[in-house]
């Protein structure tokens, strides 16, 4: 028995948050940003979808709200999908920081695995609340299809868990706006818990025509 989980990534946000490390920040979509997520929604409306779960951010629920036209049920909306807070990298773009705090934010998944962002939410705090939240997931929908609409260090923080692989692995896979990551999950023996990714980093409102 197979849990299929799309982990979606909010659309493009607004200008002055391109390339800055917004993490806690609750910043609204560029325009780009809600033309992909309607392009995202009419990708999603051809599947058929058991639950939606979703980051209260307003990134996030702007994203969501195309969507929600071809989804029947009520999202679920879980605290502990929201962005890792970036601390003292809050609100800061990538040349900033390594002027400020001479860091290389090519390497921001290794500084956070690490907790070498001065401020920011340990990463052992990041990996608790979010494990919760697939943990609360899983329990709720074995066996089914869900879309969680989220975040991209959630995005990759959720997939270090599912793989079993280190969280700063994951800075050699892009997850881009509005993009979707499909995993599925074995919940029953053989092999329980076993993780495959069935596509990675789909953009409908690139990929398709």
């Amino acid at each position: 028995m197979n849990t299929h989980l799309f982990l979606i990534r909010h659309g493009e946000v607004e200008a002055r948050y391109h390339r800055v490390f917004g993490g806690r920040i609750d910043m609204e979509l560029s325009d780009q940003g809600r033309a992909q997520a309607g392009r995202l929604a009419h990708w999603l409306a051809g599947r058929s979808f058991d639950a939606v779960y979703a980051s209260p951010m307003r990134r996030v629920q702007l994203t969501l709200e195309p969507f929600r036209r071809h989804f029947p049920g009520e999202p679920t909306l879980l605290p502990g999908l929201r962005e890792v807070d970036f601390g003292d990298w809050t609100g800061f773009g990538w040349d900033e920081v390594q002027q400020r705090f001479g860091m290389s934010a090519l390497q921001w998944l290794e500084h956070l695995e690490a907790d070498r962002v001065p401020g920011a939410e340990p990463v052992a705090q990041f990996r608790e609340r979010t494990g919760a939240a697939l943990k609360t997931i899983l329990s709720e929908q074995s066996g089914k299809t869900v879309a969680v609409f989220c975040h991209g260090g959630v995005i990759r923080m959720l997939m270090a868990q599912l793989l079993h692989l280190p969280f700063a692995w994951f800075e050699n896979l892009e997850v881009e706006y509005a993009s979707a990551t499909w995993i599925t999950v074995r919940q029953a023996p053989p092999r329980e818990g076993h993780a495959q990714i069935q596509l990675a980093n789909f953009t409908p409102w690139r990929d398709l025509p």
